[in-house]
């Protein structure tokens, strides 16, 4: 009988995911939108996203312009960037929100590739307690008599095989996002 590598993989999937929203979270020198995603707003009562308060465009290389649906929650959404600590200056005009990017520093730069490295590693450590749980299904299906030996060790690995193949992307996504706080 085969071992079902399917939870892995997706939980696997899950943290690619996790750990590429906290990759476009840490902000380069460019105006990027979702740099506002994990941005909440006090607003008609209750914590709401500022997606679904306005619609976000990059005006210029360094500037994002915030449209709100509602005028009346411009002070809420500027609040809001304002508390979430991203390092941006935000204005208010008769148009909407300007949030500007700053220049950044080689300081700023090492700190973004510091606070990158520590997201890295734990989206390393969540992989590695994954391998372990499979691991540890494996070897109880083994116990239990559900497979062989040469199954179970041909199980772990095809593991490996998973758990390296995700390193490497993480790896990659890492590199690539470091690159580009380094060079903007």
């Amino acid at each position: 009988m085969a071992y079902s590598f399917l939870p892995l993989q997706q939980k696997v999937i899950d943290i690619g995911e996790w750990l590429k929203g906290e990759f476009s979270a840490i902000r380069t020198g460019r105006a990027t939108p979702s740099i506002l995603d994990n941005v909440s707003v006090e607003s008609y009562g209750s914590r709401m996203s500022i997606r679904e308060l306005a619609s976000v465009n990059v005006e210029d290389p360094r500037t994002l312009r915030i449209v709100p649906w509602d005028m009346t929650q411009g002070k809420n959404i500027e609040n809001g960037i304002e508390n979430a600590e991203l390092g941006l200056s935000v204005s208010t005009d008769d148009k909407g929100l300007r949030v500007s990017f700053p220049e950044l520093t080689s300081e700023r730069r090492t700190l973004l590739v510091k606070m990158l490295k520590q997201k890295h590693e734990e989206a390393r450590i969540s992989l590695r307690m994954e391998r372990e749980k499979t691991k540890s299904d494996i070897d109880a299906k083994e116990k239990a008599g559900d497979m062989s030996e040469d199954e179970k060790f041909r199980a772990a690995a095809e593991l490996q095989k998973h758990i390296d193949e995700a390193n490497r992307k993480f790896d990659e996504m890492a590199e690539k996002k470091e690159v580009d706080i380094l060079q903007n």
